[in-house]
């Protein structure tokens, strides 16, 4: 008698894997609609051109690999990539952003390695990064909150922004990015590490508009609408809790020593978890079951990892987020975790006896 086990990835609620990759899309709605609450509908916009353009780059390299398409289709991980994708890209970019982007993502990042379950690092992030790196003023380019906005934008201004580079009235989209008193606005994670390396403390900065005085406007609310939705992939048992506790636990820990230590050049631990794609990522990205840890001590050493990363990139490197390369430097340990971290099979001992 043989076992079979099937190709990762593995999950725990009993079901196939289209089932799964299509509840994790249902859970990022919440996140989603606090994002057009707060930056427009341009978000949709580039949702929906990242999940068509993922779709046919898979259908058009299973073609060429000869592969059944309409089945792998069916598993929705080309749709999740694009969705996930479609989410951290700025709600204004320029249309070949997600092209590029996507298209590099599926092609790339994920068939060349030989599809579902066979890629090393995270297809979605693998595609954001490749875009920060090639397109670093575009990629962290968001749009200003509406209450701050100068410009109301129209569906149509969105749509002529996103194709054009240009509103219909002819307001470019860095013109888009001034607030009512007429100041150009970045993300606050980016005004913060702007303001550091000028001198500034954390207090001279958070006295900003951007910041209203606690985290940031829009970005509180974005992040507490994604753990809604990761909490619910939890309770769903969908994904488990051992990656994002630890995590948000490790990125608590290290933000608040640094804000002991000096307050004047670190941020609380509250401004790091409600800021930028935290919850985002450690629910949605970090806990992919293909390019994670397998095992449950495994997975906290792998979001213990990504905690520290994200928190020592966004307090020195040069990028304001990180979560991206947090993600995909740890996705390099997991062979390394699996290997000292996987239980050992019945009967056996590891090896040298242990």
């Amino acid at each position: 008698m043989f076992l079979s086990v099937s190709p990762s990835p593995h999950n725990l609620a009993q079901v196939d894997v289209s089932r799964v990759m299509r509840a994790v899309a249902l859970a990022t709605i919440p996140g989603i609609i606090a994002m057009v609450f707060f930056f427009g509908i341009g978000s949709l916009v580039q949702i929906a051109l990242c999940i068509g353009v993922a779709l046919i780059s898979e259908a058009a390299i299973l073609k060429i690999r000869k592969r059944p398409i309409s089945h792998v289709l069916k598993d929705n991980s080309a749709l999740l990539t694009g969705l996930l994708l479609g989410i951290s890209i700025p709600p204004l970019a320029p249309w070949w952003i997600s092209v590029i982007g996507v298209g590099f993502a599926i092609i790339v990042a994920k068939q060349l390695y030989g599809g579902l379950g066979f890629n090393l690092f995270n297809p979605a992030m693998v595609g954001y990064v490749l875009l920060l790196i090639s397109f670093p003023v575009t990629m962290t380019n968001w749009q200003v909150p509406s209450e701050l906005a100068q410009y109301p934008l129209s569906i149509g201004d969105v749509f002529s922004a996103i194709f054009t580079g240009v509103t219909t009235s002819g307001l470019t989209v860095n013109e888009l990015r001034q607030t009512v008193d007429g100041v150009t606005m970045a993300t606050p994670l980016d005004t913060l590490r702007t303001d550091l390396s000028l001198g500034l403390t954390t207090y001279e900065s958070f006295t900003k508009p951007i910041f209203n005085g606690f985290v940031s406007v829009g970005w509180v609310w974005v992040n507490l609408a994604f753990l809604f939705g990761g909490l619910w992939l939890v309770a769903q048992r969908i994904i488990r809790w051992h990656i994002p506790v630890a995590i948000l636990a490790t990125l608590t820990v290290c933000a608040t020593l640094g804000y002991l230590v000096d307050p004047d050049t670190h941020a609380s631990a509250f401004f790091h978890l409600l800021s930028g794609a935290t919850m985002f990522g450690a629910f949605f990205i970090a806990t992919d079951p293909v390019t994670a840890a397998t095992s449950n001590k495994g997975k906290i050493i792998f979001g213990i990892i990504i905690g520290m990363l994200l928190y020592i990139i966004r307090q020195y490197g040069g990028y304001p987020d990180a979560l991206a390369f947090a993600v995909l430097l740890a996705n390099m340990t997991v062979p390394v975790i699996d290997m000292y971290t996987k239980p050992s099979s019945y009967g056996h001992q590891r090896q040298g006896g242990k």
